[in-house]
């Protein structure tokens, strides 16, 4: 299956996770990439995290800055959270999420951990290398060679995407070597961003500001700054001064 930005996610959010991904799963087509997650999280206050990419799976720390600042007011006017909250942009990662089949097939060959929603053969939890997919749309599933199995159990099982609740890749050094391989690549097709920024981009690749005031009374923001290079992308948006 080609990886494409409008090919579907077989894992996605509920409740106030899945309008924020409603909201931004536009914008970001329309700059280029494509939503992997969007997660909530109580740090400093709410943290509401937003990981994309590109079709190819990659994502530098030029993309999380340019996403930000595009999405950063979407989210102001469509208001998802009534309380103040830190938005932060990220890239998937080295040891990413697997949310399309697409995922699954450049994963091939490296190991995963996955949970699914039901379990199968008495167990929800696996662990091990993948090793081919077959089917399309909802009868898709992913060959597991399982790296967990216990002696009277098969090595080899066969999981639904569909069914899959969660799916992370395991970080091994073939991993990581083929990871910023792969995003080197994707840096020269572009003519764009170096390899060093390129694989700061696959480990840390993010965008963040400082906690949102509530609204209506929160003051408004200002434009984000960058930080000093060599470092995982951050920047601070200050409220402006009356």
């Amino acid at each position: 299956m080609q990886s494409t930005l409008t090919e579907p996610r077989f894992s996605t959010e509920t409740g106030v996770a899945a309008r924020i991904a409603a909201i931004a799963t536009p914008v970001l087509a329309d700059l280029g990439f494509r939503l992997v997650r969007v997660k909530l999280s109580a740090q400093a206050g709410t943290t509401v995290q937003i990981m994309a990419e590109r079709p190819d799976g990659s994502m530098s720390v030029g993309d999380c800055e340019t996403v930000s600042q595009a999405l950063s007011p979407v989210l102001d006017v469509e208001d998802p959270i009534q309380a103040g909250y830190r938005l932060e942009i990220s890239s998937p990662g080295i040891d990413r999420p697997l949310v399309r089949h697409s995922d699954f097939e450049r994963a091939r060959g490296h190991e995963a951990r996955i949970e699914m929603a039901a379990p199968v053969d008495g167990r929800k939890r696996f662990r091990g290398s993948i090793e081919g997919l077959e089917g399309e749309g909802s009868e898709a599933r992913v060959k597991l060679r399982r790296t967990d199995a216990k002696p009277d159990e098969p090595a080899d099982v066969w999981l639904k995407l569909a069914d899959i609740a969660e799916a992370k890749l395991v970080l091994t050094e073939e991993l990581i070597r083929e990871t910023l391989r792969t995003a080197k690549a994707a840096a020269k097709q572009r003519g764009g961003e170096t390899e060093g920024s390129q694989a700061i981009a696959a480990r840390h690749g993010r965008f963040a500001g400082e906690p949102k005031p509530p609204r209506p009374a929160g003051p408004k923001l200002g434009r984000a700054k960058p930080a000093p290079s060599k470092q995982p992308f951050k920047a601070s948006r200050k409220p402006k001064s009356n």
